[in-house]
């Protein structure tokens, strides 16, 4: 019986599961969040969602209510499930949600051997003297 059904397949070829080609950049990511402002300071205390793995000077983007953006710079200190940014532009408040757009450096270029330039071959002449 089981083989009989396999004889009523539907004209739709079966989706095949495909593999999501890699890019060079991804989108923005959810990072974290702003934890504290400190007064009078130019810079946020980020919470982080997960481990920090954000490199120094990377550029980040905060998010909040009413459309409200900033651009921040991580500065590379961090402590624990916290790290700190610059304020670069922009309105931030605390508890706005922190993004990174992770773009990869390229690997540096592998070596190749280099052929030798036209080198000059000296061949010997045997030239023959008629006296």
């Amino acid at each position: 019986m089981i083989a009989a059904c396999a004889a009523f397949k539907s004209g739709k070829p079966a989706q095949e599961k495909t593999k999501k080609p890699e890019t060079t950049s991804t989108a923005p990511r959810l990072i974290g969040k702003v934890a504290s402002i400190p007064a009078g300071k130019r810079f946020v205390l980020i919470q982080s969602f997960g481990k920090w793995n954000i490199e120094t000077g990377s550029i980040l983007t905060s998010r909040g209510e009413d459309e409200r953006t900033a651009n921040l710079l991580a500065t590379g200190e961090s402590l624990g499930e916290f790290a700190a940014a610059d304020v670069q532009s922009g309105t931030i408040e605390v508890g706005d949600g922190v993004y990174s757009r992770h773009v990869p450096t390229p690997p540096p270029p592998t070596e190749t051997p280099q052929a030798p330039e036209n080198q000059q071959i000296a061949i010997p002449e045997n030239v023959q003297k008629n006296n």
